[in-house]
């Protein structure tokens, strides 16, 4: 077991802090970095993609897993592996072998037991929900011992462990369902909407006929084209959709960084100015409608991915990500924090809009059906705090909540309101961790615990 002290962060490189990082080899060492804790705190830490402070402890211990995918097994549709390996080990090793993971957010750099912990969604939760609805049993090791916990018949620890943000427990192995595809490509169809109405309208009339859906929208439109898109959608290819050369290796599975980030880039460089330009481009470049367009899975799923550490482009004042979920019915609370955004000229060139199908019974787990917008907002814009802290207010007037794994800002309050089962979540938790010893500067900040 080997330890060190190091400076962490979140994906949006704020609330920088110092913990003992712990790279764990034996399982085994688990109960001793419990037991030598002394009240500083405990939690795991997948491939630190969670936006903000949920996965780090200031002057506690961060236990990260190894990223191993060599012993891991598949048993029909069902695969089974260590907590610690990505998504993108996943990818690498089963899709020529013809499967494809559940569910995956816009990036493949997520650990097994984070996308347990994080209850991750992706761009099919209209359709397959979160990636711990196909999740059938997962270890998970806690103060108390290490329990085999299975959905049915362990229901209260499986659903408080779902979304739980790594608070009950470190999870070291996992069994999940995997997809079955013919490819290693997606048939997509791409359109461009002329403004926010437009935009529900296609996607309450159509999504379900497609697996995966997700829409850019461009915060930086006024008048009659605010929230003007671009529509994506899409569903695995099969053989017969493929020719030439992708027909020849249809399982051949390339997805690699094409670009890195230069390290240092001047805080203020995404600006209203340089995104305003940016969003104008994208969005004329889209077409109007193309369909049936073939495209690799990295590439549709993950196009950030391929420039490496592409949260540098910030600046070093780094950025946030706000996410919530308003419900069915409330089209015109989006509508209106939408055009809020755009008056207020929010600059964010990555603002994604999805639809959420049915929620789980994940405790703290974040979907619920509706609407889910996610924005990347550069740190420094004036009277940013403030504005976000009434889009709380709003969200939380119609029934919606904001996505713990996204949020470094919100209060304590409104989270309690926002997710009415926290304290059920907090009894749960207690069992398994009599002490306290598991926490987060996440959790210490929304006093989840």
């Amino acid at each position: 077991m080997k330890t060190q002290r190091q400076l962490l962060n979140g994906w949006g490189r704020t609330q920088k802090v110092t913990s003992e990082v712990v790279d764990l080899k034996q399982i085994t060492d688990i109960e001793n970095i419990f037991s030598e804790a002394n009240g500083a705190g405990v939690i795991a830490r997948g491939m630190g993609r969670a936006y903000g402070d949920a996965a780090q402890i200031a002057g506690g211990r961060v236990v990260i897993q190894e990223d191993r995918i060599d012993d891991s097994q598949l048993s029909g549709n069902h695969l089974t592996v260590h907590g610690g390996v990505s998504l993108n080990s996943i990818l690498n090793s089963y899709v020529p072998k013809g499967y494809f993971v559940p569910v995956t957010p816009g990036t493949r750099y997520v650990s097994v037991g984070g996308a347990i912990a994080a209850d991750i969604h992706g761009k099919n939760h209209h359709l397959d929900g979160t990636f711990t609805n196909h999740v059938s049993q997962f270890e998970l090791i806690t103060p108390t011992g290490t329990h085999q916990i299975d959905k049915d018949l362990d229901e209260d620890i499986f659903w408080a462990t779902a979304g739980g943000m790594g608070l009950t427990g470190i999870i070291v192995k996992a069994t999940f369902e995997m997809i079955p595809i013919e490819s290693a490509y997606i048939k997509m169809e791409t359109r461009r909407c002329t403004n926010l109405d437009e935009l529900m309208a296609v996607m309450l009339g159509s999504d379900d006929k497609f697996r995966y859906s997700v829409a850019w929208i461009d915060l930086m439109a006024k008048g009659g084209d605010i929230g003007r898109s671009v529509l994506t959608r899409g569903d695995h290819a099969i053989l017969d959709e493929l020719h030439g050369k992708r027909a020849e290796q249809p399982l051949k599975y390339v997805a690699n960084t094409k670009l890195e980030a230069p390290k240092w880039i001047p805080t203020g460089t995404l600006n209203t100015v340089s995104i305003k330009a940016f969003n104008e481009l994208w969005y004329r470049k889209a077409p109007k409608l193309r369909q049936d367009q073939i495209a690799t899975l990295a590439s549709f799923f993950h196009p950030l991915d391929g420039v490496g550490s592409w949260n540098r482009i910030y600046g070093n004042s780094g950025f946030l990500q706000y996410q919530f979920v308003v419900p069915n019915g409330q089209e015109e609370t989006l509508r209106k924090i939408v055009e809020r955004l755009s008056a207020a000229g929010v600059a964010s060139f990555l603002a994604v809009l999805k639809r959420f199908g049915a929620e789980n019974k994940g405790l703290l787990s974040f979907p619920r059906p509706g609407w889910t917008l996610a924005l990347d907002i550069p740190i420094g814009q004036e009277n940013l705090s403030s504005l976000l802290n009434e889009l709380d207010d709003e969200v939380l007037g119609v029934g919606g909540r904001i996505y713990l794994a996204k949020d470094s800002r919100a209060s304590g309050p409104t989270i309690h309101k926002m997710y009415p089962e926290i304290d059920k979540f907090a009894m749960i938790k207690s069992k398994l961790d009599p002490n306290g010893l598991i926490k987060s500067d996440l959790s210490r900040r929304l006093g989840l615990i």
